[in-house]
Formats: structure tokens, sequence, C-alpha cells
């Protein structure tokens, strides 16, 4: 099974939030596929573990959460640095078992674990030999 039938980004389309004001942004991800789970790597530079939250509710996985602003270290020349809300929706396939989701960040990067149900693990076959 591919990534692409386990996990779709739905960010394309977000559903319309009332409560959202202003600008946000998308953060990049990438999706690796293992035999026993999917693996999203989220890029958040400059968020903080208590400025994320990821939620999973009836087959979607919600990414949201804000980057503040630093403090100068000094007179601005160039700026790229995205400040602001991040959000970010994925449609999770059934074949995920949703109980045993788990996520860790470190340097500035959100892993997600989408452990696989047992039976959409890949299995070995037996081959049985005939005399």
């Amino acid at each position: 099974m591919s990534k692409n039938t386990l996990v779709t980004n739905r960010s394309e389309h977000p559903r319309a939030e009332d409560t959202r004001n202003g600008q946000f942004f998308t953060p990049r991800v990438d999706i690796v596929e293992t035999d026993k789970e999917l693996l999203i790597y989220a890029d958040m530079p400059g968020a903080l573990p208590h400025d994320i939250d990821l939620r999973y509710e009836q087959g979607e996985l919600t990414l949201r959460g804000k980057v503040q602003p630093s403090e100068p270290r000094g007179n601005l020349i160039f700026g790229e640095y995205d400040v602001g809300d991040f959000y970010r929706v994925f449609q999770v396939h059934e074949t995920i078992d949703a109980a045993k989701i788990e996520a860790e960040f470190k340097n500035g990067v959100l892993v997600v674990h989408l452990p696989k149900q047992e039976a959409a693990k890949p299995k070995q076959v037996p081959i049985k030999v005939q005399a």
C-alpha cells in the first residue's frame, strides 16, 4: 500500500475556521512509509512544543500551531523567517491504528508516528515444497 492511499493532504482545501484571523502558513512535510508505520516529518522552525496542537479525529490528522516572533538580535537586514499560525490537515486511511499514534518534537521537526494495523502490515507467505 503506498503512502498516497494511506495519507492524503487536505491542506489545499481546509475547512473554514471562524476563529482564524490573518495569514497562516503550511509547514512542509515528508511522509515515509515502512512496513510497520507511516512517518510524517513536519518542518516547524521556531515553533515551541507547547505552541503545537496535533489532533486525530474522524479520520483526519490536524496539525496547527503558532510561531512567535523572536527577539531581535540587531538590525534585521533581510528576513525570510515565517512567523504566525500554521495549519495542515491530512486524511488518514482506516488501516492506521489511531489508538497508537505518537509524536515527538526535536530541533524544529515534528515526527508523527502512524502505526499500521496488523492486518495492513505486509507478511511473508511461506511456500510449500511438494515432493
